[in-house]
């Protein structure tokens, strides 16, 4: 625990309120860039999110335009096919269920399409400043890097490091450690000793 209070520390100092990489704006315009942003870098979502938002700005008018026509708009994104399915899909749900709103719920997120636990976290952290810690790769990684986990499953690292860190730190400290992975800690070819932290 100390340790990873110590490096939640660093990171704190490195990034002292760190932003959404992915552009939005609306928590249902949140919702769809985690959702495209699955196997997808948050830049590339960046490219097709405008064009897209502008046809389909709210789960009404998304829910309106054809599977065909946002896959066009995102068939850079790796598995562009299913993710236009989905976020129609998802679109339709929210209109037909949540008067065309979000849910402020994680068992209501989870059953959307294309919405798994880590896009429900980041949703349910980020737009309703729930306390979650939503886990992808980097932190997967930096966790295990670090020693803060020897969790062999997303899962397990997201219950390591809500034991080891006050809940109050978890929504800018997932972000920190995203932004400190890819600026200062890449999985490949690390060098350590110039790296701040390991």
């Amino acid at each position: 625990r100390a340790k990873a209070l110590r490096i939640q520390q660093q990171l704190s100092e490195l990034y002292p309120s760190p932003p959404i990489p992915l552009h939005h704006g609306s928590t249902f315009q949140l919702l769809v860039a985690v959702v495209l942003s699955a196997q997808s870098t948050d830049a590339k979502v960046n490219t097709v999110t405008p064009e897209l938002f502008a046809r389909g700005p709210d789960a009404m008018a998304m829910a309106a335009l054809k599977v065909s026509e946002i896959e066009r708009i995102i068939r850079v994104l790796g598995l562009a096919p299913t993710k236009a399915r989905n976020v129609q899909r998802l679109s339709q749900m929210l209109v037909e269920l949540y008067g065309g709103q979000v849910p402020d719920s994680f068992s209501a997120l989870e059953e959307l399409p294309g919405v798994g636990h880590k896009t429900a976290s980041v949703v349910m952290c980020q737009a309703f400043s729930h306390p979650a810690f939503p886990v992808d790769t980097h932190i997967h990684r930096l966790a295990q890097r670090w020693g803060l986990s020897n969790g062999k499953s997303v899962e397990q690292t997201e219950q390591d490091l809500k034991t080891l860190l006050p809940e109050h730190t978890w929504r800018d400290l997932h972000l920190q450690m995203i932004y400190f992975g890819r600026e200062h800690c890449p999985a490949q070819r690390h060098d350590t000793r110039a790296c701040p932290i390991c």
